[in-house]
């Protein structure tokens, strides 16, 4: 399966790219650039609610494949994100209560590839993530979720705690998996559920593990403290069908 190409660069080239309704992730312009094109960047940005970040012109050519930046390189999404909404309408469709996953600091493509393919497998009926500090639809996130991408949709939304509280609103409630939780086969995790995984590294915000209704842990034997986040997602996900299954 062809992936769409992700990276975007040279002024024109960005431009266009948000004229003809790409989603774009992020931008990374060169530091002290200020003409006319890259002035529309930035306002093209801010409209569509996208990240910028100023770096230095060695960094942009690190970055770079073609060597013609001109100050500029824009990543784009390659799928397009789904609407909380339509997540929601999935699961009503298919008569089943709404299992949501949530990520919060997945920052490696990997990961996030990983996950996906788990939520599909797993039967939830969608992946939620940040716009900060978060891997963004790319081609190495499409490749590693070895093809769920096409079936599992990705929302992205601007504050996951602020998300996590209006979907309490709708009957959902929320688990984090966390080393210091009740341990997951203590906890009842029927019904309408959102399942918030954070990285191994920071684990879950703050805010956002103080949002969540309870916290998880998953049963450890081993010298080290830590699963991969894409492994503890995979095994609190099943946990989730074993209950729902019973």
């Amino acid at each position: 399966m062809r992936y769409e190409e992700f990276t975007i660069e040279g002024r024109h080239a960005v431009i266009e790219a948000f004229r003809s309704g790409k989603t774009i992730d992020k931008i990374f312009i060169q530091d002290g650039c200020k003409d006319g094109p890259i002035e529309t960047i930035k306002r093209e940005a801010k409209k569509h609610d996208c990240i910028i970040r100023f770096v230095t012109k060695e960094r942009l050519s690190q970055m770079s494949e073609t060597g013609k930046h001109q100050g500029v390189i824009a990543y784009a999404a390659a799928y397009e994100y789904a609407q909380i909404e339509d997540i929601l309408k999935r699961a009503k469709e298919k008569g089943e209560p709404p299992f949501l996953i949530l990520l919060d600091n997945i920052e490696d493509p990997h990961n996030l590839g990983a996950i996906i393919r788990t939520a599909n497998l797993s039967g939830a009926h969608g992946v939620i993530i940040p716009k900060n500090r978060a891997a963004g639809l790319t081609a190495a996130v499409a490749r590693a979720s070895a093809g769920a991408l096409n079936y599992t949709p990705v929302a992205k939304v601007t504050n996951l705690t602020k998300t996590i509280e209006e979907l309490k609103k709708q009957g959902l409630w929320f688990v984090c998996a966390d080393m210091d939780g009740t341990p997951m086969y203590q906890l009842d995790l029927k019904g309408p559920i959102g399942l918030v995984i954070g990285s191994e590294g920071e684990g879950v915000g703050r805010m956002v593990k103080k949002s969540c209704d309870f916290i998880a842990s998953i049963p450890m034997k081993g010298e080290i403290d830590s699963l991969n986040a894409s492994v503890a997602a995979g095994v609190l996900a099943y946990e989730i069908v074993r209950q729902r299954m019973g």
